[in-house]
């Protein structure tokens, strides 16, 4: 059995999709924003990024944005909030609702604390891909919740797709108890 206190999980981006619910005028939006890059012609948003909160921003003129490279569900609202105090104060943009926020995808790296031969897990696992000529992990794709796992042989993992930290956990128990039902997981010797 793994002891689950020894796994470990790092948030490494979560990337977000916000409804500020309110046109903007991009010309005047990039005038405020900044280290912003705009060039219509190349992509119809403003690419905007914070240093506190350290997250990008894509902003668009429908008032949709999507935010990314952030650390934890609070940068992703502080980043909003704080574009939002922006685009009241200096713009004079009108809000009649607050931002709806909805987490998109979730990346975690972590450590299941063993080697595995990533040979074995392949032929064992349903549910995964193993080309080591393409790529040096396997895929494993859970579907509830859906996530996608890469185990590498160090016992190293990248959990994505989770839209949440409940769900990435809940994913990675997923893999290892697969592993421990095809025995892939060797006991841990008593010292």
């Amino acid at each position: 059995m793994v002891d689950m206190s020894r796994v470990k999980l790092r948030i490494e981006n979560i990337v977000a999709s916000v409804d500020l619910f309110a046109q903007l005028n991009l010309e005047k939006v990039i005038e405020i924003c900044p280290n912003s890059k705009y060039n219509p012609e190349e992509f119809p948003g403003i690419i905007c990024r914070f240093d506190d909160p350290k997250v990008a921003l894509l902003i668009f003129s429908s008032g949709k944005l999507v935010v990314t490279g952030a650390k934890s569900v609070d940068d992703i609202k502080m980043g909003v909030n704080k574009l939002i105090e922006l685009l009241s104060k200096k713009v004079g943009t009108k809000f009649t609702k607050p931002p709806q926020i909805d987490i998109q995808n979730m990346v975690f790296s972590g450590d299941i604390g063993m080697e595995f031969n990533l040979d074995a897990v392949a032929l064992s696992l349903p549910n995964c891909e193993y080309e080591p000529e393409q790529f040096p992990g396997v895929i494993y794709r859970v579907k509830d919740p859906k996530a996608v796992i890469l185990l590498f042989s160090s016992g190293k993992i990248v959990c994505s797709g989770a839209k949440s930290e409940n769900d990435a956990w809940e994913a990675v128990k997923r893999l290892i108890r697969e592993l421990e039902k095809y025995d892939l997981i060797e006991e841990e010797e008593e010292w």
